[in-house]
């Protein structure tokens, strides 16, 4: 079972849940654009039914945010009190101690319940709560030995983009943050609005938070990178299918030595792996979206029968099949 998928708290058991973001001198402008751009952006199509937003600033007097921007916030720590979600947009740097103001209100919301996301450096406030001794959380890869050595009782998860530990989520680098958002809205709201959320941005609409964060060659030659981009559409296309690395590399126009090397400088991992990954993440559409039998469903994902669908499901995510339909499709379905 991936370690980003323990957990799965549903923030919509409160209505309209409200995410407060923190806002600090020297904050971290993407970070804090993330977590803006996900939840406080209005969102016609979902009419009342989507996130409130507040904005807390941990400092007083006036707040200025990398590139020279100046912040106003909606009011002080004393909006995490009512908070259900409470986002740490980085952190003005990992040498800079974390106020013990911060450290008191942070550990008060999680005590009443409210969950608790870091983004990149956010971390390390986390840390200094103490809340993440004896679990797992992650961070950009440049401070995971930093973080490791000097919050021993964390256990540092290196390769990730992002953990979920249901009431504590933290993400890797500050891209991995918008990944951590959309699974956040896509377990709190389902695909098909996480996909709305996704398509708005113009990003892909899921990277699984066990993706390593590390490739070793981003950039492949243009050539290389059209066949393994027409490969993928390819397996999307036909995951139903059964796929060796004989038939794939064939299809990419390589040896199945080079083919290999090739597919995990673009994923990070196996075409075996990677094909079950995008398996387990259809047979979740479907189980959100339709009213498909487990039976239909291992047919239309690859699985060829319920069983072998049941055993990975059960596997990576800690749930069957039919827990997770009851659990995360819509009222109704």
């Amino acid at each position: 079972m991936p370690e980003n998928s323990k957990k799965m708290t549903n923030l919509r058991q409160v209505p309209r849940p409200l995410v407060t973001v923190l806002a600090y001198d020297g904050l971290c402008t993407f970070e804090f654009g993330v977590a803006v751009e996900v939840f406080g952006l209005p969102r016609p199509e979902m009419g009342d039914d989507w996130y409130r937003f507040t904005v807390a600033s941990v400092d007083d007097g006036e707040l200025w945010a990398t590139g020279g921007i100046r912040v106003v916030a909606d009011g002080t720590l004393s909006l995490l009190d009512e908070a259900d979600l409470i986002v740490i947009p980085g952190w003005r740097g990992i040498d800079e101690p974390v106020p013990a103001s911060l450290i008191d209100a942070l550990r008060q919301a999680h005590a009443r319940g409210c969950q608790l996301l870091s983004i990149c450096s956010g971390v390390f406030v986390l840390a200094a709560t103490g809340l993440l001794n004896g679990r797992k959380a992650t961070t950009h890869w440049r401070y995971t030995d930093t973080l490791k050595a000097r919050f021993p009782a964390i256990q540092v998860v290196e390769d990730v983009l992002y953990q979920d530990e249901g009431d504590i989520l933290t993400s890797a680098g500050s891209a991995a943050g918008i990944d951590l958002c959309l699974h956040l809205v896509r377990r709190d709201y389902g695909t098909e609005v996480a996909n709305r959320v996704a398509r708005r941005l113009v990003i892909p609409p899921h990277r699984d938070g066990s993706q390593t964060q590390q490739l070793s060659r981003p950039v492949a030659q243009l050539r290389e990178s059209q066949r393994m981009g027409q490969l993928f559409d390819f397996l999307h296309q036909n995951l139903i299918l059964n796929h060796s690395v004989s038939s794939l590399a064939q299809r990419a126009g390589m040896s199945e030595r080079t083919f290999l090397r090739r597919f995990k400088d673009a994923t990070g991992t196996t075409p075996a792996r990677w094909l079950l990954n995008e398996r387990l993440l259809r047979a979740k559409e479907y189980l959100e979206t339709s009213r498909l039998s487990i039976d239909s469903i291992a047919g239309h994902t690859g699985f060829g029968h319920s069983a072998t669908l049941r055993h990975h499901f059960r596997q990576h995510f800690a749930l069957s099949p039919a827990q997770y339909r009851k659990k995360f499709a819509p009222a109704g379905e």
